[in-house]
């Protein structure tokens, strides 16, 4: 099995790697604490409605990293619970740079890869730091099943959510910056 890891700190990565992310899984991170409940609001009510349709979630990127690091895969009460404890926790003692660096370096961005720098490097053959704006969109746009979409291999459909997010990413706040 292979494993690539590369921990890098956020000032070592493309500034357009934390707005891509922002475009893609959570708009409003700079303006929540944890938990975006309109958005938690929204997924409920679509998901009641259309219920043959898949779920449609909404964690945060806080969330994400609360289960990322101290958390396992899958889905239950009991690691939904502790996820709401760990991402206040980080909440409180975090700052959203350091929650995003986290963040950055701990997702899977491809089967047995994990981090930007790693997917950089894989995918791209340079350093996270180098990365441009569509290549971080690209990677943005793999993040709800990284195993199943690929940033190497980008099919229509990857192609089609990279537009979206690069489109989006025009409208997301960066650190700081407040609108």
């Amino acid at each position: 099995m292979k494993l690539s890891h590369h921990w890098v700190p956020l000032e070592e990565m493309s500034h357009h790697m934390p707005v891509a992310v922002m475009a893609s899984e959570d708009a409003n991170f700079m303006k929540h604490y944890g938990f975006d409940f309109k958005a938690i609001e929204y997924a409920a009510k679509r998901n009641r409605e259309h219920p043959e349709k898949n779920k449609l979630g909404a964690s945060t990127i806080s969330q994400q990293t609360a289960k990322n690091v101290f958390l396992w895969p899958g889905r239950s009460w009991l690691r939904k619970g502790l996820e709401t404890y760990f991402t206040l926790l980080i909440e409180l003692v975090w700052s959203k740079e350091r929650i995003m660096e986290v963040y950055l370096n701990s997702i899977e961005t491809g089967d047995g890869i994990y981090g930007v720098e790693a997917v950089a490097r894989e995918h791209f053959g340079c350093s996270a730091k180098d990365l441009s704006a569509d290549q971080c969109a690209l990677i943005a746009a793999t993040l709800p099943s990284p195993r199943k979409f690929s940033s190497l291999h980008p099919s229509k459909y990857m192609k089609k959510r990279q537009r979206a997010i690069r489109r989006n990413m025009k409208f997301v706040e960066p650190f700081g910056q407040k609108k």
